[in-house]
């Protein structure tokens, strides 16, 4: 348990890391789409601020091969540091919300429209910076050598076969949401801006190719072929002629896209939905419990209208639902509001993916000395390890799921051996046992989450037994008057 005063957590263990990606990428469901696109364009200046300052420390250097790219590298993680810090939307980490996709949080056309979005707004962040960076004409710079240096990088990008620039795409993206999967280790933020550098040094340093970097070098690289003055080709004593294949057209087939497709290959498949498949998938398949219990029940055996009643036919079809991202305030409003103690929680799908009752936030609220985490959401505190039943379910099978602890009746093993003796009867036996089963139970039919069924549904159900409704007032009246 925490204690006042106590220091917060500096690392978080695999398991949280997932977590905390999945938050991440839920996150990026909720956001308007004006906002995914300001943060989207901020992005793409960051990343191409990070290449201008790629070019300068590379221009000229008397460093080795191998050194002179490792500090371009150090220089180009710059661009990471400041997404990852400043909040900006970057595509290649976007791609990450695959893992809400798999969890069924979105549909795959939400997924793909986030994609779309971040995608167009990294491009206009580009092609803003590009304007600035030419107005100031700083392919000048070093006379010309500055210039000269974005030529070659451009033109090199071009140069690949598609399976080149498709796998160089895929090591680039693995490498990048790696560095961002390494941030979710630690909440400081100077931790989070050291794990980048490595990954992305050596992304960059390796030549692996990154669809918003290239979105704004190789234009770059296509403005001073066609727009840079004979005195800049005089200095550097070359010619636009050198460079006639930077153009729009090859840009595009031979760069942009195969290395975007290999950018999510690498990230949405290799690190999202491999981290997913590894921590969460798991967790999803033994989320929901179906019961098992007997096709009758002795006491009751021979009421044979209780047999022809399902869940499907008590349950409460319009309960409080929950979703995994909503705040545990705004939870736990539904759940007084609904006077309710319990909830179960679904995705967008309609899924059931847990359960989150009062007893779990009041456990929660005890370990932190009652001073709660007031951005907590269900999904951190929601019981993954759910008991259900199926829509078609009989009635007569519930009340003894919830009534009888068959372990505590009938003392056996699976053998069929008795594990103690007692002269109790059956009737004894079965109103002594202390019975902890769930209160309420949520109701599935095809996989889909369609209500729940909890006692009180079940005792309305069972009431026809007794006969005829009794009209309360008139006994009370009946009562009152003999007294």
């Amino acid at each position: 348990m925490s204690t006042l005063g106590s220091e917060p957590r500096q690392l978080f263990t695999p398991v949280e890391m997932m977590r905390e990606a999945e938050q991440f990428a839920l996150s990026k469901s909720k956001k308007s789409t004006g906002m995914i696109l300001s943060l989207a364009i901020m992005a793409g200046v960051f990343i191409g601020l990070a290449f201008l300052f790629y070019i300068t420390v590379t221009t000229e250097s008397d460093s080795g091969w191998g050194t002179n790219r490792f500090i371009g590298g150090l220089a180009f993680s710059m661009g990471l540091i400041l997404i990852v810090i400043c909040g900006g939307e970057l595509f290649t980490s976007s791609v990450l919300s695959a893992i809400s996709w798999a969890n069924k949080q979105i549909k795959m056309s939400t997924m793909f429209a986030i994609w779309g979005k971040v995608y167009i707004g990294n491009f206009l962040g580009a092609t803003l910076l590009l304007l600035l960076v030419t107005g100031a004409q700083l392919y000048q710079l070093d006379h010309g050598q500055w210039g000269l240096n974005a030529l070659n990088i451009a033109q090199h990008k071009l140069h690949h076969t598609p399976v080149q620039a498709f796998s160089l795409g895929v090591l680039c993206n693995l490498l990048v949401c790696l560095a961002i999967w390494l941030t979710f280790s630690s909440n400081n933020a100077m931790t989070k801006a050291f794990m980048v550098i490595l990954p992305v040094s050596m992304f960059v340093s390796s030549g692996f190719e990154h669809c918003v970097a290239n979105m704004f070098m190789v234009p770059l690289g296509i403005v001073i072929q066609n727009f840079a003055p004979e005195s800049f080709w005089t200095a550097v004593n070359a010619t636009p002629a050198q460079y006639a294949d930077l153009n729009v057209a090859t840009f595009i087939t031979a760069n942009l896209i195969p290395v975007t497709l290999g950018n999510i290959v690498g990230g949405a498949v290799l690190v999202g939905l491999s981290n997913w498949n590894i921590y969460s998938k798991p967790l999803l398949k033994a989320a929901v419990t179906p019961i098992t219990t007997a096709q009758s029940l002795t006491s009751v055996k021979d009421i044979d209208m209780n047999t022809q009643i399902f869940a499907k036919d008590i349950m409460n079809t319009q309960p409080a639902v929950l979703n995994a991202d909503m705040p545990i305030p705004l939870a736990m409003d539904i759940l007084e509001q609904k006077a309710m103690s319990s909830a179960p929680v679904c995705d967008v799908n309609g899924r059931l993916v847990g359960f989150l009752s009062a007893h779990d936030v009041m456990v929660e609220l005890w370990c932190q000395d009652y001073l709660p985490n007031k951005e907590m959401k269900v999904v951190d505190l929601m019981s993954r390890d759910i008991v259900a039943i199926d829509a078609n379910e009989s009635l007569v099978n519930i009340v003894e799921f919830l009534a009888i602890d068959k372990e505590q009746v009938f003392p056996t093993t699976s053998m069929g051996y008795a594990t103690s003796f007692t002269t109790l009867s059956l009737e004894e036996r079965a109103k002594a046992a202390k019975v902890k089963k769930p209160q309420v139970l949520p109701v599935l039919e095809h996989g889909q989450f369609v209500g729940v069924v909890s006692r009180v549904e079940v005792m309305h159900a069972l009431r026809p037994i007794y006969g005829d409704k009794i009209n309360v007032v008139n006994q009370e009246t009946k009562v009152l008057e003999t007294a």
